[in-house]
């Protein structure tokens, strides 16, 4: 027999969400029932509250789910009445769209789709760009796990669904361009009603006390330069596992990883366990084996996952990196750099040997030095890449040197003006929250035929 731990959970539905559900824990073992629940994907909104909050109002049978599971680990579970009448409900979608599928088919559909919506939502798959094809919403995005597979994504909310795999985000982006060019923007699509209305659910319940989990606030969509920094090290291994032509090492120590070009002229260097200002990512092309370096870039450590990304599959399309330039860089190579920038709205201004470009928000900038430009043969910072607080207080900087391809800095200068990223608020101070309910949120039934709880 099981012995028994002293937690109790009870679960209701939720407050105002149609079909969200509340689990409230108490007893002195408490957190093993917290652990299984957050395991299962129910998000901690209080001290002692959870909610599962899903995009295919499937709650009250996985609660169901949860519950049994809790039982045969020992734990006392309190299912309400209104909650069992849900959980015994039999109900269809409106309109299905595969209508064969039995029901025990439908819910696995929807599960799947919980399932990459989860990842999105938890910065595991990484949203490249999003289209609508007519009918209904595509995108294409690469896993940071799973091998880091590319996927082309069909479909909304419960419907949404793997369509394609690709074995790199180049593969992936071409043949999404090719298909959807004239309507593809940056970035993941705008947030559905369901899921506006999943985020709101979660965010009824205030909090209480300082002791209680963190919660797991939904990240935001961003301009790319704010988003967060990401896994590095896992964005490193997804580009190595893409691409056989580089070859990988690492140093005795385990702190560093060297990524070679089978030409032996293109090297990446990561430090790995690097503070969030200091470098962590040299870049360096030669002309040959064994000559001195044509061009050196860097990244500090909080350099965002996106602006990486790109730069990494840049480097692996070969697009110019082992090209040798011999004149001062002029003119018209700076304002090819740019002009991406300049094209959208990026302040311009010249302070003697400094030019300098600036987000419309002053966040974000790229500062190029005349001075050094003119001095090819030294492998200084020509360009400065930096966002954050201001050039003085950058939260993250990229540097290049004079000879760096106009087209890896066109690429880079694209990025930073066109797409966006995620990036994930920080927890409020949990001793000054209280537990006061924001509006109630409209409930939304996403074409449920049933009356579920409206």
């Amino acid at each position: 027999m099981t012995p028994a731990i002293d937690a109790h959970v009870r679960l209701d539905t939720h407050p105002t969400h149609p079909s969200a559900v509340q689990a409230v824990l108490t007893g002195s073992q408490a957190h093993v029932a917290l652990m299984a629940l957050e395991a299962a994907d129910w998000s901690a909104a209080a001290d002692n509250i959870l909610v599962l909050a899903r995009i295919d109002h499937e709650e009250p049978y996985w609660a169901a789910d949860a519950a049994k599971h809790l039982i045969a680990e020992g734990i006392t579970v309190e299912i309400t009445p209104r909650l069992q009448e849900a959980i015994d409900e039999e109900w269809t979608w409106a309109n299905y769209p595969m209508p064969w599928c039995t029901r025990s088919q439908i819910r696995e559909v929807s599960n799947q789709a919980q399932k990459i919506h989860d990842d999105i939502r938890n910065g595991q798959l990484l949203i490249h760009a999003h289209a609508h094809d007519g009918h209904t919403t595509v995108a294409v995005g690469t896993y940071l796990h799973r091998g880091g597979k590319s996927v082309y994504l069909h479909g909304e909310d419960h419907l949404r669904q793997i369509a394609d795999t690709f074995d790199s985000p180049a593969k992936a982006l071409l043949a999404f361009e090719k298909a959807h060019a004239a309507e593809m923007s940056p970035g993941p699509a705008p947030l559905t009603d369901t899921e506006r209305a999943a985020i709101e659910a979660r965010s009824v319940f205030g909090v209480t006390t300082a002791k209680s989990e963190p919660s797991r606030p939904e990240p935001e969509t961003v301009p790319v330069y704010r988003a967060d920094a990401g896994d590095h090290d896992a964005l490193l291994d997804t580009f190595l596992d893409a691409h056989s032509e580089f070859e990988k090492w690492r140093t005795w120590s385990d702190d560093t990883t060297h990524a070679i070009h089978e030409s032996q002229t293109l090297r990446i260097e990561r430090v790995h366990e690097t503070p969030a200002h200091e470098t962590a990512w040299t870049v360096a092309a030669y002309e040959t084996p064994v000559s001195d370096r044509m061009w050196v870039l860097t990244a500090t450590g909080a350099t965002p996952a996106p602006v990486l990304q790109n730069l990494l599959i840049h480097l692996a399309d070969g697009d110019g990196w082992d090209t040798v330039i011999s004149a001062p860089v002029d003119e018209k190579m700076v304002t090819a750099a740019t002009q991406p920038l300049s094209d959208a709205g990026w302040k311009h201004t010249v302070d003697g040997r400094w030019i300098r470009w600036a987000s419309p928000d002053r966040d974000a900038g790229v500062q190029f030095d005349a001075f050094t430009a003119q001095h090819p043969i030294q492998n200084l910072a020509t360009w400065t890449i930096w966002a954050g607080p201001g050039p003085d207080r950058p939260n993250w900087t990229i540097t290049a040197s004079p000879q760096t391809p106009c087209s890896l800095l066109t690429d880079l200068t694209k990025t930073l003006a066109h797409e966006t990223g995620t990036h994930q608020a920080q927890p409020a101070d949990r001793e000054q929250c209280f537990a006061v309910p924001p509006p109630t949120a409209q409930a939304v039934t996403g074409g449920l035929s049933a009356s579920r709880r409206r």
